[in-house]
């Protein structure tokens, strides 16, 4: 028993092997040493070991085999193929410390160059907006600024209107009340009151220029009307007072008993409003009111169908989206490249190993050598299908 004993440990040199793997568990050593000797040395160590213990076992099959030649030759080939395996682990060490800084390097540089782009985009930003809404206001399409210059005179002339008519308002509402109104209680709900009274005002004559434009007679009369009755309104409760105003002036360049009466002041208020209406609406109300009453109406804002569609405006520039996206890929890629720095030795060592085992078991590799990449690693479903007798192409002793 105890020469049946020695000779397997002869054969299988088992106290060179565990004289071997101590030295490289290295117990005792400093640590950073013993960190080495674990790293570089352990797993070439039992790929060494495993690939000799399957060639000795191997060694008397060859009497048995039908196809001696292929079966030595595979061995060769199997051990050169571990000794590169070895070599490519030892040197994929510095290459994953060259990659790892290329990447850091890579990656410090790209969050400074973006940051910096990230500045020059935030900067840029109120005037690329600028350029935008330029560009799609010389560009066909809805008159934002006609609604604009029109909500703004809207709110100018209830304003101005709010002023004059608020002692007015504020007399008439308490003799009714019977108790003192203040302004800041009346003011709100007659700014309000006015703004719609001015944008109605131009509402009936968008109104009345569109029947116009269709010569529908009937929708002139109506709607001539009902301008009518509001310019009446306005010229002797809002424009009434303005010509007021203006009486002193009037009666300076006439005689002491002037009295303009209230045919010239409703003439004159009449004449005022009409000038402000003609020029608000030959200036900006004309393409402006539409587009509000579209909008009040819910049928939606309508550009121009045979003009340019609007510029999109982006919260960045097309060039840093561009530059973002490039340097997402650079990061992938340089990702890929340092798991395959990482990866590929240590799995080629193993894969050198396994080949062993299957050389002697099936007379054939597993795995081809030299793996490049991860997506050189087979998956489960592969090798279970390659280790299938039904699947092997050479015949099994």
């Amino acid at each position: 028993m105890d020469q049946t004993r020695y000779w397997i440990e002869t054969l299988a040199l088992w106290h060179a092997f565990r004289s071997a793997f101590v030295f490289a568990w290295g117990p005792g050593d400093p640590v950073w040493l013993m960190a080495l000797k674990r790293l570089f040395l352990l797993l070439p160590l039992g790929a060494i070991a495993l690939g000799y213990w399957t060639s000795v076992l191997s060694v008397p099959t060859i009497l048995v085999r039908t196809k001696r030649k292929t079966f030595v030759s595979l061995v060769l080939v199997t051990w050169w193929d571990l000794g590169r395996a070895t070599f490519t682990f030892w040197g994929g060490a510095l290459r994953f410390v060259l990659q790892l800084a290329v990447s850091v390097l890579g990656t410090v540089q790209v969050i400074l160059v973006g940051l910096w782009v990230m500045l020059q985009e935030l900067v840029m930003m109120p005037f690329r907006m600028v350029r935008d809404i330029g560009t799609n206001v010389l560009s066909p399409g809805t008159p934002w600024i006609a609604v604009g210059m029109t909500f703004v005179w809207c709110v100018f002339e209830a304003i101005i209107f709010t002023y004059v008519m608020t002692p007015l308002v504020i007399d008439t509402l308490s003799n009714i009340a019977g108790r003192e109104l203040t302004e800041a209680g009346v003011r709100v709900p007659l700014f309000l009151f006015m703004f719609f009274i001015v944008l109605g005002s131009y509402a009936v004559l968008s109104n009345l220029t569109a029947a116009l434009r269709s010569r529908n007679v009937a929708a002139i009369i109506k709607i001539g009307v009902v301008e009518a009755v509001a310019m009446s309104v306005e010229v002797v409760f809002l424009y009434r007072e303005f010509v007021d105003a203006l009486v002193p002036w009037f009666a300076q360049h006439a005689s002491r008993n002037f009295d303009l009466g209230i045919t010239g002041t409703l003439l004159i208020g009449g004449f005022t409003w009409l000038g402000v209406r003609s020029l608000s609406w030959f200036l900006f109300a004309s393409a402006g009111t539409p587009t509000i009453l579209a909008i009040i109406s819910g049928q939606g804002v309508m550009g121009n169908p045979g003009g340019a569609p609007p510029a999109e405006f982006k919260l960045f520039s097309d060039g840093f989206s561009t530059q973002l996206r490039t340097e997402f890929e650079w990061a992938a890629l340089e990702g890929q490249k340092l798991l395959d720095a990482f990866l590929v030795p240590p799995m080629q060592m193993v894969a050198a190993a396994l080949n062993f085992v299957t050389m002697m078991c099936a007379n054939r590799h597993l795995l081809d050598l030299p793996l490049n990449s991860i997506q050189d690693f087979k998956d489960a479903r592969t090798l279970q299908a390659e280790l299938d007798p039904a699947n092997q192409q050479v015949a099994v002793p």
